[in-house]
């Protein structure tokens, strides 16, 4: 029986697009399905509203699509220390999925960029599981039998892996980074095959 993995982000300058893509490797290394989607804006302005299907990336995230995955890897850019408003949003619409119970007992990990090293990359990843705890859902972090975790200069933490993006957003994704992203995205798809089979 196979797996799908929902890796759901939301980007705004783009590393959380590129570390997104570098978790779905990990995922498929394991034979599982990574399902890349991503939320609209949300706009100030009440009568603008995004097209249903995007000009161009990934497809908008479905409450269907939610529903039906076997694991959820939620990434998101950081916003004064919490993840961004329009994963939040996406979030804050999914009380019929916590009433029916549909997520409980499903394996999850976050993950997040910043443009300073401590910009709250560490709050960012424990906001972005406080509705996940709500839904049931199981949190997998990252072990420190990740060695990287220990020798990292860059982004990385035991709660989720991070990026260190820079005051531009230019920081390329370090090796660390990636090698994080990847033993992260493997991890999660590895536990939701575990389960499955229980």
């Amino acid at each position: 029986m196979s797996t799908t993995i929902l890796v759901l982000y939301y980007s705004s300058g783009g590393a959380t697009k590129q570390m997104a893509r570098l978790i779905a490797r990990g995922i498929e290394s394991t034979g599982s399905e990574a399902l890349l989607r991503t939320v609209p804006q949300v706009s100030a302005n009440h009568e603008k509203t995004e097209q249903s299907i995007p000009d161009d990336g990934d497809p908008f995230v479905t409450l269907d699509e939610l529903k039906a995955c076997d694991g959820l890897a939620l990434g998101s850019p950081t916003r004064f220390g919490n993840m961004a408003t329009p994963l939040k949003y996406f979030l804050d619409q999914t009380s019929e999925l916590w009433l029916s119970g549909k997520l409980a007992g499903k394996p999850a990990c976050v993950f997040t960029s910043t443009s300073s090293l401590h910009g709250g990359q560490e709050t960012t990843l424990l906001s972005m599981m406080l509705p996940l705890l709500h839904h049931g859902m199981l949190i997998c972090g990252l072990p420190y039998s990740e060695t990287d975790l220990l020798h990292t200069k860059t982004g990385g933490t035991p709660y989720g892996v991070s990026h260190f993006a820079g005051n531009d957003n230019n920081n390329p994704i370090s090796e660390e980074e990636k090698r994080l992203c990847k033993a992260q995205g493997k991890r999660l798809a590895q536990i939701a095959q575990q389960l499955q089979k229980n």
